[in-house]
């Protein structure tokens, strides 16, 4: 299972404005280049959160970028849902499918489970925990 590469990129922009100044914010380009990801592609990225409402500007269109609210308050879970809507491990797990086996299938549970653990542990994971560094990675072969 792979997550996008808005979400990832997402979160690497989000960890930047956090370790911002409050009163100052981060520029775009500064994301940019600090996190190495293309301008025109962090575009796209920043237009994600922004509608999310997980980020603002400080003064007007040209300024910095901030948190609309506390890292301590944005999960994980909130950053990939500015991008994707929710997690879905397997597509019969989906509101919008429709599968003739759903009844019977013996497997559904199994995904099912798997898929509400990625959810929660994404719902655990706060952006104050990545900066902090809190989410440490554990051997994950």
């Amino acid at each position: 299972m792979k997550f996008s590469t808005r979400t990832r990129y997402g979160i690497r922009a989000m960890i930047e404005i956090a370790r911002s100044s409050p009163e100052l914010g981060i520029l775009q380009k500064d994301i940019s280049v600090n996190q190495e990801i293309s301008n025109k592609y962090l575009d796209h990225i920043i237009h994600g959160l922004k509608v999310a409402g997980l980020i603002g500007n400080v003064r007007g269109r040209k300024s910095g970028y901030v948190l609309t609210r506390k890292a301590a308050d944005i999960t994980v879970y909130d950053i990939h849902n500015a991008f994707e809507p929710g997690i879905c491990v397997i597509d019969c797990l989906g509101s919008t499918f429709k599968c003739d086996r759903e009844e019977e299938c013996e497997a559904r549970g199994f995904w099912g489970r798997l898929n509400k653990q990625i959810r929660d542990y994404f719902k655990s994971i706060t952006l104050l925990d990545l900066v902090e560094n809190k989410a440490v990675m554990e051997d994950c072969k």
